[in-house]
């Protein structure tokens, strides 16, 4: 005997064909990111969290990719508002071995993962973009995953192609006040961007997690021919006085006018961010040999 569907029975499968990208959301896993650098990964990878922290600074900082104005901001990275992550709810909670500490009360609300970039001595971006492949694996992204693994590595490649062959010297800095930097060794992301664009770093001392402890200005004259790369923001401050700062007026890289400064990238990214200091990096080489 055949059914016919009832008036109720009816109304429930017309409503229910209005439902799959409603249900599908509601089916695909709901993550929190503590960490910046894992943050821009799920970007990258077309994954939209449900929180995430210091959402504003991340929109001045790290910049891209872009994160919509829905994530719920929980707050410091370092002192998340717990509660607020709990009210959130989410399936799975997205972190970087700088946050370890937080396991034990992150654990309490939702299953943690978490992958290093970051290692003292280590040249991060092998390890970005082992930690985009494994969380491509651990989210359904396989293919996402390997995809931009491999449109990063071509754009970088790209960008190489345009620069002089002849290897250029640069310093990569941050400047917190008039008078120090500090400068970005090996084991940091801009350090290991410029090797590859086969751009030579000035700063040869060791770092510790990416970035010298601040030393004075003088240190920039210790390889006269390099360039200076300043990465964004610059303190107020700062920005006002070097143009009159004796010290920084003497270095020979600001009397050849071979000084550049980025725009702001997230010092603890991941590829996109490394994506971006290239560009940027390029870019004021560009400028540099048409100036």
């Amino acid at each position: 005997m055949i059914h016919l569907p009832n008036r109720r029975e009816v109304l429930v499968l017309a409503a229910a064909a209005l439902l799959p990208p409603v249900a599908a959301k509601a089916a695909a896993m709901r993550l929190a990111a503590i960490d910046w650098g894992m943050l821009e990964t799920l970007l990258a990878l077309g994954i939209e969290p449900v929180a995430a922290t210091e959402l504003i600074q991340f929109r001045k900082i790290a910049v891209e990719p872009a994160v919509s104005q829905t994530v719920t901001d929980l707050g410091l990275r370092g002192a998340p508002n717990y509660e607020l992550l709990r009210i959130v709810a989410p399936d799975l909670i997205v972190i970087s071995n700088f946050y370890e500490y937080q396991r034990p009360m992150l654990e309490r609300i939702a299953p943690v993962f978490a992958q290093t970039v970051y290692e003292a001595g280590v040249p991060p971006y092998a390890l970005a973009e082992a930690a985009t492949l494994v969380l491509g694996e651990k989210l359904g992204r396989q293919a996402e995953a390997k995809r931009y693994v491999d449109e990063a590595a071509v754009e970088i490649t790209q960008l190489r192609a345009t620069l002089p062959p002849s290897p250029a010297r640069a310093f990569v800095i941050s400047l917190g006040d008039s008078r120090h930097f500090r400068a970005f060794g090996r084991d940091s992301m801009f350090g290991d961007v410029l090797s590859r664009l086969g751009l030579v770093n000035a700063w040869t001392d060791e770092t510790s997690y990416s970035a010298a402890a601040p030393v004075g200005l003088e240190a920039l004259a210790r390889v006269p021919e390099a360039s200076i790369l300043i990465v964004s923001p610059l303190p107020a401050d700062v920005g006002r006085s070097l143009p009159t700062n004796a010290l920084w007026n003497a270095l020979p890289a600001v009397r050849q006018n071979r000084v550049a400064v980025l725009e702001p990238v997230n010092h603890f990214g991941c590829l996109p961010s490394a994506r971006r200091f290239a560009r940027l990096a390029t870019a004021a080489f560009a400028g540099q040999s048409h100036g």
